[in-house]
């Protein structure tokens, strides 16, 4: 029996306490070692074994001393399980069943009632919202040392954001002020630089993301990728050694392995109704400052002008140029009235 406010509780404890019924108790409690017991139930020992849970107000100033405390779970064996429940009564001024009757009961049909230790944080309970900020502290903190015992390097650990399913593979670098959303997978040598965010991608092996890079879910880096700073990737897939170092948005695209895309360039994937996709070819060369306008392909090693708007597909190796073509006129500028009057002051 477990509390859904208690979520710190690791299985390797549950385990603990499955084995403790294997090993022949009938009831196993969890406790703890509370560096302030006061308003906690006391945990009584005799031999090794429970023999009453003393609440606070009950307890005599020897029994206030203990610094065993109940953590509220409890794990009952399966054979004994329901005859315990069915003997638990409400006779006590607020009619309520308690669960810690238990211990008595189990003591008076001869059965083992022991205790489980663990460290006052894993039974930490949420009830304001400010516990609720203290317990996540308490998980990111194992959450960064486990990633670190693992062989993660963290530049600035306390400055890293995760989730519990955050997978990590092999020296991986994690720069500061990162945000691991949930489902976000980073494979072997990767590198995650400062002020970037990853929600549901995966980073594959050797790839660049950052600083202030933003993977939105569905955004997949295969080996050695480069993603630069404010560069936003969703729904994409970007080949093997292919890049974007700046100021670009991808999203509902393939970009080819090796393909290069320019400062400025975003796909124009939404038509304010559905989304539709980008395909980039390998090797491709996206110039700078250029909107691909799904649906939409550009074929391998093509190359696209900067400042182009492409909305039909591109043939690979081909080049392709959309944008005005440049008029100067010489003296122009003189000639402005405005212009003028600038000099006149001047």
């Amino acid at each position: 029996m477990v509390f859904g406010d208690t979520p710190l509780v690791r299985p390797q404890t549950l385990r603990r306490m499955r084995d403790a019924l294997a090993n022949g108790a009938a009831l196993v409690m969890l406790g703890f070692r509370a560096r302030d017991p006061s308003g906690y139930g006391r945990i009584l020992l005799e031999g090794g074994h429970i023999v009453a849970i003393r609440e606070e107000l009950d307890a005599s100033s020897q029994e206030r001393r203990i610094d065993l405390c109940n953590g509220g779970l409890m794990a009952f064996a399966g054979t004994s399980a329901l005859a315990i429940l069915d003997r638990i009564g409400n006779d006590n001024r607020k009619s309520e069943f308690y669960l810690t009757d238990a211990v008595a009961i189990v003591r008076a049909m001869g059965k083992s009632a022991v205790v489980i230790e663990t460290e006052e944080d894993e039974v930490r309970g949420v009830n304001t919202k400010a516990q609720l900020a203290e317990t996540e502290a308490v998980l990111q903190q194992r959450l960064r040392r486990a990633a670190m015992d693992a062989g993660v390097t963290m530049v600035a650990p306390e400055t890293v954001y995760l989730c519990a399913d955050t997978s990590f593979g092999r020296d991986v670098v994690v720069e500061p002020f990162v945000v691991f959303g949930p489902g976000v997978t980073i494979e072997d040598n990767a590198v995650i630089r400062s002020f970037s965010h990853l929600d549901r991608a995966r980073v594959g092996k050797g790839a660049s993301v950052g600083p202030f890079a933003r993977l939105r879910p569905g955004a997949c880096l295969e080996a050695d990728v480069r993603i630069g700073n404010f560069v936003e990737v969703k729904q994409a897939l970007i080949e093997t050694g292919a890049k974007a170092n700046h100021l670009s948005y991808i999203g509902d695209a393939t970009v080819g392995a090796g393909a290069n895309v320019g400062a400025g360039t975003i796909t124009c994937n939404y038509d304010g109704a559905a989304k539709h996709r980008t395909e980039i070819g390998k090797n491709a060369f996206i110039g700078s400052n250029s909107a691909l306008v799904a649906p939409v392909k550009v074929g391998d090693g093509a190359y696209i002008g900067a400042g182009s708007v492409i909305t039909a597909d591109v043939a690979p190796d081909a080049l392709a140029v959309a944008r005005g073509r440049q008029v100067v006129k010489e003296g122009w500028a003189r000639r402005l009235p405005g212009r003028k009057a600038v000099r006149k002051k001047s």
